[in-house]
């Protein structure tokens, strides 16, 4: 045994003994509904077999859920408090910042002035969206996840093309994959969520990050940027050049259906976060290391963003719930500490094809199975100008259901991008 490994070990066994110590002591908060240990909720996919795997060497008492299923319980457990010890969340966004305003979230600060590797470990950007009014609420728990354009290389061979450099170049591609008898791209639209990647690229390809830090700013009429107007007229100009695969507003992303058109051959290319790639790694290993390709968002020409900008999630992030007993913070704190980010949790998401946003890991990311495909993302997330967090988890909950709900409508065109717009803009301050 090496002496990380040894040393991760002995922490995880002082930090078991110290969840159990905790889990016998009983509990008089609501978060003791595992039996007054620790518990906590997360996502089902992507790093779920890194966090199961840290749960069970801290016994952590832990449940997994779909990305909807979990927004619609977590919303409830906490406006009720009764949520889990630790809190899942996207970051200092809409939905966990309207829970630290509702004092539902304990105040990490204290702890990380007590040991400032809490959070230094992590590369500023990342960390920083754990932060809310100079405070820090939640720390990051998996994989950086800049939104990556995957493709399928045998379906470009297939056609003789090149993965799109431009929105133009992009378009031009559509026709040729119809007419082979492929899908251009891949859409879960009965999610929702997944469209929204396609607006948060485009938006800022065309206007840059000011676009967005106007809605986030409640300004007055934010959402009639001409960025917006002109992103979702290009969005229904690709949908009704049957750019998206037949029939996508059937396809839930839950359940990976989505993902699957790529590594089947029967969609060429999938615009998704970058813990597709685990995803596909674990469904087909063959294809992620010969036929996955990957690249950035194609530019738009005259448009003012920055074409290193990504869109995305910095990570996931756990918080600890402020109505836990003071045992099961304790608890919490020490996992986060010792349980989450130690040595076997980075080498589990490398080897899962997921990137730590860890600082000083490029010798690892060199070591890996997967060393091209981590590497690129390491530095498309640390490089980037502006890395904008989701839109439906920066804004307001009522805002973010809203967004996808016209979002839905949008891409289905039951609606002009005006209309969109004006339906939007009626959100601003709520």
């Amino acid at each position: 045994m090496t002496l990380g490994k040894r040393r991760t070990a002995l922490m995880a066994a002082g930090l078991a003994a110290l969840l159990s110590f905790t889990a016998a002591c009983g509990s008089s908060g609501p978060s003791g509904a595992g039996g007054g240990g620790v518990t906590g909720w997360a996502l089902t996919g992507g790093d779920e077999q890194t966090i199961r795997t840290s749960f069970e060497q801290a016994k952590v008492d832990g449940q997994f859920f779909g990305n909807d299923a979990y927004k619609q319980k977590i919303r409830s457990a906490v406006g009720a408090d009764q949520a889990p010890t630790l809190v899942f969340s996207w970051g200092n966004g809409g939905m966990l910042k309207s829970w630290v305003d509702a004092g539902k979230i304990m105040d990490l600060t204290p702890e990380v002035q007590k040991d400032p590797t809490l959070t230094s470990r992590y590369l500023p950007s990342v960390a920083q969206t754990g932060v809310i009014d100079g405070k820090t609420y939640a720390v990051p728990n998996n994989g950086m996840q800049p939104v990556v354009l995957f493709y399928n290389k045998d379906l470009f061979n297939r056609i003789g093309a090149q993965p799109p450099k431009t929105w133009d170049e992009l378009m031009a591609l559509v026709p040729r994959f119809n007419q082979a008898g492929i899908a251009p791209f891949s859409l879960g639209g009965q999610s929702k969520w997944p469209q929204l990647m396609w607006e948060e690229y485009l938006v800022d390809r065309i206007g840059g990050p000011e676009v967005f830090n106007a809605i986030a700013a409640n300004k007055p009429n934010a959402w009639s940027d001409p960025a917006i107007i002109q992103a979702n007229t290009m969005i229904q100009q690709l949908v009704s050049a049957d750019g998206f695969v037949r029939g996508f507003n059937s396809i839930a992303t839950d359940s990976n259906a989505d993902t699957a058109l790529l590594y089947t051959d029967r969609a060429a290319m999938y615009l998704m976060g970058s813990w597709a790639f685990p995803t596909i790694k674990q469904a087909d290993p063959g294809f992620t290391s010969s036929k996955l390709g990957w690249t950035t968002f194609p530019t738009v020409p005259g448009g003012k963003g920055a074409p290193e900008n990504i869109v995305g999630n910095p990570a996931n992030y756990w918080s600890i719930s402020a109505n836990a007993s003071d045992q099961q913070k304790q608890a919490a704190v020490e996992y986060l500490r010792t349980g989450v980010m130690n040595d076997s949790y980075v080498d589990s998401l490398l080897s899962n094809g997921s990137v730590p946003p860890i600082n000083g890991i490029e010798g690892k990311l060199a070591k890996t199975e997967d060393p091209e495909y981590l590497s690129y993302v390491y530095n498309l997330a640390s490089k980037a100008p502006n890395f904008q967090l989701s839109w439906d988890q920066a804004l307001s909950p009522g805002q973010a259901d809203a967004l996808l709900n016209n979002l839905g409508q949008l891409f289905l065109k039951e609606i002009t991008p005006e209309q969109f717009s004006n339906n939007m803009n009626a959100t601003i301050g709520k």
